[in-house]
């Protein structure tokens, strides 16, 4: 095991159990999933069909967001064998977890194209704007990656939970739900693998954690134009606040470790501070 890394065993323990939870049986599919024809955007308020399009633009980011993990966990030839290895392990979930986020993506679209609320050639263009724009997370240490997307996944589960509370289409309220579904099982992996670490390196991986919660921006929250005051907006519609997330966290890192220490007190505390207060 390499200085920063799980052992490849504890990586292939965590894809195991996702995949055994995910198996193939329980996939969906954009195209026969959903009864397109009744697609209505009419049903919709205006903030509804706005959070809609957000949304959309995040999730078709996938390619800039899958890549950094891609090149971050390579498996070719640049790293050594034994970091190869854990990279090799790990890719078995990323191509996975990329092909579903990928659905989420066609799956927006296509409710905007069926439904009224956007045209095919038009979304396209107007998706590439932002598709086209970079996506970096800087960070130095394995863990940090893991516990970015813990936050983003839960995030993103809890907000479709909320809009399909609202959504006045029961078509667009059926994909919310298997999305939600699944970026609860992709909250669920990344939970796996932060808890791991934490039973691993323990107060070492405490800082770097601290630092992402510190730095944490949504997908497209630095590239997109007018992005805070349209995540503002759709919130008003249901609510929309990434630090929702942040309670999870916290019982993931209690729950990791047996005896709790002052940099694990202090990143929990630090976690706690970082949630938005009540309005």
């Amino acid at each position: 095991m390499k200085d920063g890394y799980l052992a490849a065993g504890d990586v292939a323990d965590a894809v195991d159990g996702y995949l055994a939870a995910a198996p193939a049986t329980r996939a969906w599919d954009v195209e026969t999933a959903f009864d397109w024809q009744a697609a209505d955007a009419g049903k919709l308020t205006e903030g509804q069909r706005s959070a809609v399009q957000f949304v959309t633009l995040i999730e078709d980011h996938l390619p800039g967001y899958f890549d950094i993990y891609h090149r971050n966990f390579p498996v070719d030839g640049t790293v050594d064998p034994a970091i190869f290895v854990h990279n090799r392990e790990l890719y078995h979930f990323t191509v996975r977890w990329a092909a579903e986020e990928d659905t989420h993506a066609r799956a927006l679209a296509r409710y905007q194209e069926a439904s009224g609320l956007a045209g095919r050639d038009a979304l396209r263009e107007e998706l590439a704007v932002e598709g086209r724009k970079p996506f970096d997370l800087p960070y130095d240490h394995p863990v940090q990656f893991f516990a970015y997307a813990l936050v983003q996944e839960k995030a993103t589960q809890i907000y479709y939970q909320h809009l399909r509370e609202v959504a006045g289409d029961p078509v667009l309220r059926e994909v919310l739900l298997r999305l939600s579904r699944d970026e609860a099982r992709h909250f669920s992996f990344m939970a796996d693998v932060v808890t791991r670490y934490l039973r691993v390196y323990g107060d070492a991986v405490a800082g770097p954690i601290r630092d992402v919660i510190a730095a944490f921006r949504m997908p497209l929250a630095d590239t997109m134009r007018g992005y805070w005051r349209w995540a503002l907006k759709i919130a008003d519609v249901a609510r929309y606040d990434h630090t929702d997330s942040y309670e999870h966290l916290i019982k993931i890192v209690d729950r990791a470790v047996d005896t709790r220490t002052e940099p694990v007190d202090e990143l929990i505390s630090f976690i706690r501070r970082s949630r938005t207060l009540p309005g």
